[in-house]
């Protein structure tokens, strides 16, 4: 790492990266190519981190029938998605560390090593605990695959076509989560729950034997020391925080219980410590997780762009099935379809956005997407028991390309003027917040619809929790109206 590199993460890091504007544009100006190394790590990468996806949404239809096969009630049930969710908000921000600490081979088999042991255990498990168990260790390795990506990105691909590549990540991303629901749901119509997992299975043990032959170390490993008190505090911090949103969520008109307003107290207590203890190591030993990424104004309006939308994807993911299905009696198979071509299109735009973004910069394109993503959510808002089947589709195929116009390019602007020892804890910060972002979408919607449903039906419910996405997605215009086009740090 140079010199004038490690002095920007401590100076005004604005000028340090206008201080490599010229450096940059004369590499942008000769034609850079990526190695068939690059290109087939990067490949292997995105296989795996869309399987590891899939299969986080694989599950949500199949809870049903997993409470019969397994003799266990819905709250009890439940735990395989809140597990879930839970070990992801805790491992994330430890992966800042493992990515600095050791090799990208090493990552990488350490991430497909879990999801494939894991997904294994799950196909054989006798019980709902071990189940459960599998579920956990699945996350894990969930949890590495997507800063491994980001992080493999930034070092590889020449600035000029990072928004490309970067749109192909949203096939991961985006397809992937589409797809669980319609998957699972063919299976189930014709198979037990286990072939959910025996379906995954090959697919990982053939990125993971795929990754073991061809993938090669990039950039350099350091000597940075874990902070013991830093990763204790990750599990009250971010576990606090999303396992109380999740319950608040879980509530209904009930409200929240006790123990979810308890953890989320313990959670912003144990966040604010995280924070302080951060702040700390920066001045002496290597954070856990380097919050000088802030630093850099993009960075920073690129994440909180990327909350906003979360907050109004999860929220939409769990309210749409639940008006297709509650109030427009759609079974769950016919629910996934009907979400599949939305998701479909997010994901097949996502390395055409990618290149327009290369051409055109952020502005034009977050701009763009967040007013579609406004009009989309206040027209569900508007929806009745008789509203079109084909209508809702368009919507949500609307919705879906107002996100990734935001998404590919909030990523690539975010990331894109971070020096490389802030690669790996910039991706991280990323994939926390989106955890945390996600849950508080659930919890908040999914709170105002069950109280508004409670009182005066399901249609109002939607309307009520549709409404209020739409006016959260409303800060998302002002957020994207500040994208500007950014110089990549030098390497």
């Amino acid at each position: 790492m140079s010199t004038d590199v490690s002095s920007s993460a401590h100076g005004n890091p604005e000028h340090a990266a206008a201080g490599e504007a010229a450096k940059a544009l004369d590499l942008a100006a000769r034609p850079q190519k990526m190695s068939p190394e690059s290109v087939t790590i990067i490949t292997t990468l995105l296989v795996a981190t869309f399987v590891v996806i899939l299969n986080e949404t694989i599950m949500n239809v199949a809870l049903q029938r997993l409470m019969v096969d397994l003799r266990v009630d819905a709250p009890t049930v439940q735990w395989l998605s809140t597990g879930f969710m839970l070990t992801m908000a805790v491992v994330i921000p430890t992966t800042g560390f493992i990515l600095q600490r050791l090799t990208t081979r090493a990552v990488f088999m350490l991430a497909m090593g879990l999801f494939s042991g894991g997904t294994l255990l799950a196909a054989l498990a006798p019980g709902f605990e071990v189940l459960l168990l599998a579920r956990v260790i699945q996350a894990g390795g969930t949890a590495i695959m997507l800063p491994l990506l980001m992080t493999t990105i930034l070092t590889l691909v020449p600035l000029e076509r990072r928004g490309a590549v970067m749109g192909n990540v949203s096939i991961a991303i985006s397809v992937a989560p589409a797809m669980g629901p319609t998957v699972s749901g063919l299976i189930l119509e014709h198979f037990s729950w286990r072939f959910m997992f025996v379906f995954v299975l090959p697919i990982a043990l053939a990125a993971l034997a795929i990754g073991a032959r061809y993938l090669t170390n990039i950039g350099e490993t350091g000597k940075t020391r874990l902070d013991a008190l830093s990763v204790l505090l990750t599990v009250p911090a971010f576990g606090g925080l999303v396992y109380g949103l999740s319950q608040i969520g879980g509530g209904g008109q009930s409200g929240p219980g006790a123990s979810a307003v308890v953890a989320l107290v313990v959670g912003v207590v144990a966040l604010a410590g995280f924070v302080l203890r951060q702040l700390k190591l920066q001045k002496t030993d290597g954070p856990l997780l380097d919050l000088r990424a802030f630093d850099f104004r993009m960075f920073t309006v690129s994440v909180l762009l990327l909350v906003v939308a979360m907050i109004a994807l999860f929220g939409t993911v769990i309210l749409l099935p639940l008006y297709l299905q509650e109030v427009r009696g759609l079974r769950a198979l016919e629910t996934g379809l009907a979400l599949l071509p939305g998701g479909l299109a997010m994901g097949l735009l996502g390395p055409f956005i990618g290149r327009l973004f290369d051409k055109v910069g952020p502005l034009p394109l977050t701009v763009t997407g967040s007013l579609l993503m406004v009009a989309a959510l206040w027209q569900f808002s508007t929806l009745d028991a008789g509203s079109p089947i084909g209508w809702i589709i368009s919507l949500h195929v609307g919705l879906s390309l107002g996100l990734a116009l935001v998404f590919t390019p909030a990523f690539t602007t975010g990331l894109n003027p971070l020096p490389p020892h802030l690669y790996s804890h910039g991706s991280a910060i990323l994939s926390t917040l989106q955890q945390v972002a996600g849950a508080a979408g659930t919890a908040l919607l999914v709170s105002i619809y069950a109280v508004v449903a409670a009182a005066a039906g399901a249609v109002a419910g939607m309307h009520a929790a549709f409404l209020t996405a739409a006016v959260i997605a409303l800060a998302a215009v002002v957020l994207s109206a500040m994208m500007r086009k950014t110089a990549g740090a030098a390497h």
